[in-house]
């Protein structure tokens, strides 16, 4: 769903992906819930390079929302040679987190989350060093009817605040990939039949080898230089803007049977920029909802599209 909406997510999301998109709008939840999603990331060139998703969460009356969710992401089969190119073994690098959320109502409007997760990077299951471990936390806001516009919510979710990730020693430490993401979701049509969703997002990457206290500031203004502010076109063609991914999405849903979504992603510094679109089935059986989801999204230069494969239950 989200990729179909080209990202632009993080103050609609309402399923169980919300651990993950901003556990501030899980508050709102109150329906048990699961989603798994799979991608055959660039397929068409890696068959065995794939990403997986699960997630879950359970609304308790007087508690609040408590969610799980694990990721997985394989970067296929690759082999160790020697230097005359024989080859000494074969290997398989993988990246997981196990994470879980807790996230409650403030008022009928704000809901606010927070997700911990704990991070394993296995880039050489052979080797002695290359085994990396970190933790982290997102912490996620949603509010709706913003500016008391009724069916307009805005949210925003700080990802991966925690210590950098260490392979080989402490002085080679890689910092996290904390990442700032905010955006708006407006309702204009919400009838018995349909609904239309319009979705605007942001999302910058606060990465650097500054201490996790200065990267919150430090991150969004360290790579401009003074010719940056000469013109507007400068600014906007500066390190610091172009590193900002901007995504918009709409998803047209008829009777919670059938949705059609589209999106456009610009992700200037990863060169990676289109049109995204997909669809999604819902089938009520009995109390439960089951939701298949499909998507195509820009892949940049590797290959047009990826795919994704969502499937989810609520009741």
């Amino acid at each position: 769903r989200a990729s179909a909406l080209g990202e632009a997510y993080v103050a609609q999301v309402d399923d169980g992906f919300a651990g993950y998109w901003n556990p501030g709008a899980m508050a709102f939840n109150r329906k048990t819930q699961f989603a798994s999603m799979y991608s055959n990331w660039f397929g068409e060139i890696f068959y065995d390079m794939y990403y997986f998703h699960a997630a879950g969460n359970q609304y308790i009356d007087g508690v609040g929302n408590l969610g799980v969710n694990f990721t997985y992401m394989t970067y296929g089969s690759q082999d160790k040679t020697d230097e005359n190119g024989e080859t000494i073994y074969s290997f398989e690098s993988y990246d997981l987190s196990i994470a879980t959320t807790y996230a409650s109502q403030i008022t009928s409007n704000i809901g606010l989350g927070t997700t911990f997760k704990f991070i394993l990077s296995d880039l050489d299951p052979e080797a002695t060093k290359g085994l990396g471990l970190s933790y982290a936390f997102d912490i996620g806001y949603k509010q709706k009817n913003i500016f008391t516009v009724p069916n307009l919510a805005f949210g925003f979710n700080l990802q991966n605040i925690g210590p950098d990730i260490v392979y080989l020693d402490d002085s080679n430490a890689d910092p996290l990939p904390m990442n700032f993401r905010m955006g708006f979701s407006f309702i204009p049509v919400n009838s018995q039949l349909s609904k239309l969703t319009i979705n605007a997002d942001m999302n910058k990457v606060l990465a650097n080898r500054d201490p996790l206290y200065k990267r919150f500031f430090t991150a969004w203004i360290d790579d401009n230089t003074y010719a940056d502010f000469d013109s507007f076109n400068n600014f906007i063609n500066s390190t610091e803007i172009r590193e900002i991914v901007w995504s918009l999405g709409a998803e047209y849903d008829y009777l919670n049977l059938l949705s059609l979504r589209g999106g456009y992603i610009l992700d200037r510094a990863g060169e990676i920029k289109g049109p995204s679109f997909g669809a999604g089935f819902h089938y009520e059986l009995n109390e439960y909802l089951v939701k298949i989801d499909y998507s195509f999204q820009p892949a940049g230069g590797l290959q047009d599209y990826n795919q994704t494969l969502s499937v989810g239950v609520d009741f």
